[in-house]
């Protein structure tokens, strides 16, 4: 990333910082001038006129040296939170990105990309997902992450937040595309989440500080996420989601389209089955994606486990209630009034056991009063 305020940095961002000036203007002005520091030392003459699209307002702004903020205090702003910009043509500019049509000419990053971030999926999704398509995300990209893949994804809440967690809980990197500026914390609950993908990768985002996360901002931050991958996998999405809007940008890109069966006739399942039937690769395990993208993996670290991981160890102390829902609690997800069933059990007793459990560390509530055992590796 960027360590200074050069002229060629101060040349970057101050169109970066341009009101009325877009992302597609700006490449128009590199393709024109050759350069960040040409355009901006250009805008003040007749060869302005000579880029074409450029909205009347963006070249009043641009003759004008007009910025939404200065850009000393962006810039100040920026290296405080220790974070920097990458640009388009810098040595540490995401190669898979800059190979889409639109790519962004500057990205604000909590941290510079790795190499190893070439090879990426992203994996997305609703942000109202079932406790199934939850769980099967953090495994799914537990694996990727333990294979050397790089998990992509937009940090919101459901699909994207497991997705997240579970390349983390594999031991891998995961990067976070915003459709806000990096110091806006969007989705309020995922502070922690946002905290941890700090640690174990970036976030990453074409809007300048303190922009809001507007709803027109998201389709526009879709072409990144998929620009920085291989692939998309798509697990759980309504007919008019999002995340068909990622599927389609992969697609324009050259990218691989995944999508996760779900059951016949679920909302959350219309997405998916829409892209298997357009001809996207299923997906069941990571190892359906990897044979897709196999030539660009380096060896794995350690191996999938194909089989399903052991639980935990159960302690000898537990109660008897405690020990009759364990007996009826798996890998999978189980809601609280079958639990009740199966064990006999009232629900006053099963609600405090589940409790108990929990902060034993071998149970864990999903969403919707649905709960599963914890495996060794969870």
């Amino acid at each position: 990333m960027r360590a200074e305020l050069d002229k060629n940095t101060r040349a970057w961002l101050s169109l970066k910082l341009t009101p009325e000036l877009g992302n597609t203007s700006i490449l128009r002005l590199l393709e024109r001038f050759g350069s960040a520091e040409a355009a901006w030392a250009a805008r003040a003459t007749a060869d302005l006129d000579s880029v074409s699209g450029l909205r009347r307002e963006a070249k009043a702004a641009l003759r004008a040296g007009r910025t939404i903020r200065p850009v000393e205090k962006e810039w100040r702003a920026l290296r405080d939170r220790g974070w920097g910009l990458i640009c388009l043509g810098d040595s540490d500019y995401p190669q898979n990105l800059k190979n889409i049509p639109d790519p962004p000419a500057v990205l604000y990053a909590t941290s510079a990309p790795e190499p190893r971030d070439l090879v990426a999926i992203a994996v997305v999704g609703s942000r109202s997902a079932s406790p199934m398509g939850l769980v099967f995300t953090e495994r799914l990209c537990a694996d990727l992450g333990r294979r050397g893949v790089t998990v992509v994804s937009g940090l919101a809440l459901g699909i994207d937040s497991a997705a997240h967690r579970g390349a983390i809980k594999g031991g891998g990197r995961t990067l976070a595309v915003l459709g806000c500026g990096l110091d806006v914390l969007y989705p309020r609950p995922n502070a922690d989440l946002r905290a941890d993908v700090m640690v174990h990768g970036a976030l990453l985002t074409e809007f300048p500080l303190g922009t809001p996360p507007l709803a027109g901002h998201f389709p526009q931050r879709n072409r990144i996420l998929s620009g920085l991958a291989l692939g998309v996998v798509v697990v759980e999405a309504t007919a008019k989601s999002g995340s068909l809007i990622t599927a389609r940008c992969a697609l324009e890109q050259g990218r691989e389209v995944f999508a996760v069966p779900g059951m016949a006739r679920n909302m959350r399942s219309l997405g998916p089955h829409l892209l298997l039937r357009q001809g996207a690769t299923l997906v069941e395990t990571a190892d359906d994606i990897l044979e897709q993208i196999q030539p660009m993996i380096r060896p794995m670290a350690r191996p999938i486990q194909a089989q399903a991981v052991a639980p935990k160890s159960t302690p000898s102390n537990l109660s008897g209630a405690e020990v009759a829902l364990l007996k009826c609690l798996g890998d999978e997800p189980v809601h609280v009034d079958r639990l009740c069933r199966e064990s006999g059990l009232n629900a006053s007793v099963v609600t405090a056991t589940l409790l108990s459990l929990e902060l034993k560390g071998l149970v864990r509530q999903m969403p919707g009063k649905y709960f599963m055992r914890l495996s060794e590796n969870t």
